[in-house]
């Protein structure tokens, strides 16, 4: 147990503490309003009192809703699953490399597969919640850009004349974005940030994504590609032809390669099929780990369970999501996916 939280290190330890279920609630409790006391979520009054026998509090102040639960406002809200479930499928995704699959979550958690993959795109709101910076990356910045999605050559003949894909083509595939802060006096760890962008790479597109996401007169390295043309009038661009060469000097993508390895790794190798119009919460995912990668487990575990708080996604919500949905490639209604 860690000496200065009494929180578990280890999911040994993890399985233990949070297998009573007094132990996770008080936890919640405490995450969720420490020591300024319980507050309503409805009306934010403090004066409220405690149903021991359910869990439950009961704001004095007459209005709707007036007995909460600790879950109530929080990614578990209108959850039958137990905080010990949610709490060992936090740590579980967010220690796990190259991630954990709904399956998993069915087998090692004993909820069905359809519940698992809830609960996941739930868990990784937090965690896209724990990957926002505000700051713009500046020093030496990589930027590359990737195509996820199934390749024209192991595709179906009829399926690819249905939708029109010819080989080599990139249409059917999802493009993201991505930069990497390569490590500075400041920031000794290098740092991801990583976009699903509508369509296919634009010079317009990668354009607005570096003027967002770094400084102006910053060093920005990329490969050849003509769509960071345009970096040459704000930033101080060097490129490198990867048909030629991968590296010259300090001028290389091997950052941003090395991330995309590890988004890769995760969606092949555990997720198998991720629907585009999904696609965004995996990549917060891994930015996630990959940008708490030097944290042990203890510490990655409370990054994300500290943003729980104000954040909701319901199941109808996330199934008729319509974000950067593609023709032919939309899952069906109710159709949960690893």
């Amino acid at each position: 147990m860690n000496e200065n939280t009494g929180l578990p290190e280890t999911l040994h330890e993890a399985v233990k503490y949070f297998g009573e279920n007094d132990n996770a609630w008080r936890f919640m409790v405490s995450l969720r309003w420490g020591k300024s006391g319980v507050i309503c979520p409805t009306c934010g009054s403090s004066d409220v009192r405690l149903i021991s026998t359910r869990k439950v509090w009961e704001c004095k102040t007459k209005h709707e809703k007036r007995q909460f639960s600790v879950k109530v406002g929080t990614i578990f809200e209108d959850s039958p699953i137990a905080l010990d479930k949610w709490f060992m499928a936090i740590w579980m995704v967010t220690n796990c490399k190259n991630g954990v699959s709904s399956y998993e979550i069915h087998r090692e958690l004993g909820v069905t597969q359809k519940t698992g993959w809830f609960m996941l795109h739930r868990i990784r709101l937090a965690m896209e919640a724990g990957t926002l910076m505000t700051r713009k990356f500046e020093g030496d910045v990589e930027a590359d850009e990737t195509f996820i999605g199934g390749k024209a050559i192991n595709m179906h003949k009829a399926d690819k004349k249905r939708r029109g894909i010819t080989m080599g083509s990139m249409e059917h595939r999802t493009t993201v974005i991505g930069m990497i802060q390569r490590p500075t006096d400041d920031h000794p760890v290098s740092k991801v940030k990583a976009f699903v962008l509508p369509g296919l790479p634009t010079t317009q597109g990668a354009t607005q994504t570096l003027r967002t996401n770094v400084e102006y007169w910053s060093n920005v390295f990329t490969d050849s590609s003509k769509v960071y043309d345009t970096a040459k009038a704000r930033y101080i661009h060097a490129a490198v032809d990867h048909a030629e060469e991968y590296v010259r000097g300090n001028v290389h993508t091997n950052g941003m390669e090395n991330f995309w390895s590890l988004l890769k790794r995760s969606i092949k190798g555990t997720y198998v099929s991720v629907a585009p119009t999904h696609l965004f919460r995996y990549v917060a995912e891994q930015t996630f780990r990959f940008n708490n990668r030097k944290d042990d487990n203890h510490d990655r575990f409370l990054s994300v369970v500290s943003k729980v708080v104000g954040l909701r996604l319901t199941y109808a919500a996330l199934i008729t999501e319509d974000i950067l949905c593609l023709p032919g490639s939309r899952p069906k209604r109710g159709k949960a996916r690893a």
